[in-house]
């Protein structure tokens, strides 16, 4: 008695198809999982003939085998239980075979016969589309993610008697449905808004600049200077996310287990925001069983690092890859997988280690190895990938009374959409969505500078000692800032106003 289930699994982001095939023969009563399976894989057997007894039905005594096919690739993940339920009660005929042919099904059991949400269930409905296949059987809490896929059936389940009397025809599953259009209405509204933010109107002005073109930004200032308060409102000015993106995004919370089960997709760019004490795994990715880390969970959103130079060095090293190429890649043994890792680095830090350095009211007590050694564990190339540095000076009493008004955050994000529709038009037929993700060819044929803005450049560069990469960041900006007047061509102001921007550059020269 054979039979053959068809469920999914997941690599990195990506689902592919495995083929549970049950195959039960006479002899001595045993319960065998082949097929590369990990210990959780492996624990389901008393999972499966738990729920299969509490459900009422029976267990069958002779000897049964499980093949998770493609044999070559290891398994993990609780997600197979349900498929195998089903592939024991096909196998003795209890469920039809040509029930089951056209559905994917996925789920972890209770032993009482519940069934439990499983992680990764939005590219594994993804994968069933792909396949051809008409309908995915999901776990209850997983239906919403499921059904955001189009042109296939997601059918939710809670037990293992449901499923077994709906695949027998004694009951009808009600398809979930989702309207996406109404999932992303207001879809750029955010709780926060510049108009809050007192003074700082340099800094509210990077950060226009920095969310325009996509660029990596650093802030240097005094505890209490409002760093942290800038840095979270840099969504609400950010460009709404689109339906690509958000099933992009909505992919990587999916595998890692972190989508709320109320929740559809990903309608709001990610803000993340880890402690300084995390680890370059958490950061980064990886462990033993490889899941993604804050660089990839931020994909097209930001990635906010609050206290920079607190955070290990070597921990801080490893930023390099995803933010020059926009993935991580973590190699094991088994397997090599990639996580998409697009995001906007924003990073703030203290002057010195007491916070007063360069303040005028407030005398610094750190000598200057001191201040050195500080600045040192952020590295030079690390600095070089990171396109805007701005100092954020404390707030004068004047700002802080609140007599002045400040612009709000969709008057900013006028304009920031403004220039990122000029940067579209611009790489339509390109794979770079903003000026940010420029390579060489783009900034040679998009950053053209006239006589005078080039005289600026090399002045700079002779008194800063500015590297190649830093050369190019400023192209880079020169070219955001004049998306944001509009101009078709860099003028010698957006140039100077590009170069202002380098504020580390300066102060490592004349340190």
């Amino acid at each position: 008695m054979l039979a053959k289930i068809l469920s999914s699994a997941v690599i990195g982001v990506e689902a592919y198809l495995v083929e549970v095939e049950v195959d039960i023969a006479y002899g001595l009563p045993s319960f065998t999982i082949v097929g590369l399976p990990e210990i959780s894989v492996k624990e389901s057997k008393e999972r499966v003939r738990a729920a299969i007894h509490n459900s009422g039905y029976t267990f069958p005594d002779d000897r049964i085998t499980v093949n998770l096919a493609p044999a070559s690739i290891k398994k993990e993940g609780t997600g197979f239980d349900l498929p195998i339920a089903i592939g024991i009660l096909a196998a003795t005929r209890l469920i039809p075979a040509e029930a089951v042919s056209d559905c994917l099904i996925l789920g972890e059991l209770s032993l009482d016969g519940r069934i439990k949400p499983v992680n990764g269930s939005l590219p594994m409905a993804i994968a069933a589309k792909q396949a051809g296949y008409s309908a995915i059987i999901v776990p209850y809490d997983n239906r919403l993610e499921a059904a955001v896929v189009q042109n296939i059936v997601a059918l939710p389940v809670t037990t293992l008697s449901q499923v077994i009397d709906f695949f027998r025809g004694y009951t009808r599953i009600e398809p979930e449905k989702t309207d996406i259009s109404r999932m992303f209405e207001g879809k750029g509204e955010t709780d926060s808004d510049y108009a809050e933010v007192m003074g700082q109107e340099l800094a509210k002005r990077a950060m226009e600049v920095a969310a325009a073109g996509g660029h990596n930004l650093i802030m240097i200032g005094p505890p209490g200077s409002g760093k942290t308060m800038l840095a979270k409102r840099i969504p609400s000015i950010l460009p709404p996310i689109s339906f690509d993106e958000s099933i992009e995004t909505t992919k990587i919370f999916s595998v890692s287990g972190m989508l709320d089960k109320d929740q559809a997709m990903i309608t709001r760019r990610p803000f993340r925001s880890p402690h300084h004490t995390i680890s370059d795994a958490g950061l980064i990715g990886g462990g033993h069983f490889p899941r993604p880390g804050e660089v990839s969970l931020a994909h097209n959103g930001v990635l906010f690092l609050d206290e920079l130079s607190e955070f290990k060095k070597h921990v801080l090293e490893v930023l390099r890859q995803p933010l020059e190429d926009h993935k991580v890649t973590i190699s094991r043994a088994a397997t090599t997988i990639t996580y998409p890792s697009s995001f906007m680095l924003v990073a703030a830090m203290n002057p010195c280690p007491c916070g007063k350095s360069g303040q005028p009211n407030h005398e610094c007590l750190c000598s200057k190895q001191q201040i050195l050694k500080y600045r040192s564990k952020i590295s030079g190339p690390l600095l070089d990938r990171i396109d805007i540095h701005i100092e954020v000076p404390a707030v004068p009493y004047r700002d802080l009374t609140g007599y002045s008004i400040s612009e709000p955050s969709a008057a900013i994000r006028e304009r920031v959409n403004a220039a990122r529709a000029i940067q579209s038009e611009r790489f339509r037929q390109t794979k770079t969505y903003c000026n940010a993700q420029m390579n060489s060819r783009h900034i040679k044929n998009n950053c053209k500078l006239d006589a005078a803005s080039l005289n600026l450049m090399e002045s700079a560069i002779n008194r800063f000692g500015l590297s190649a990469r830093a050369f190019n960041r400023i192209l880079k900006i020169s070219r955001t800032i004049a998306d944001l007047d509009g101009s078709l061509d860099i003028q010698v102001d957006h140039v100077a106003e590009a170069i202002q921007y380098r504020t580390l550059d300066r102060s490592i020269m004349m340190a």
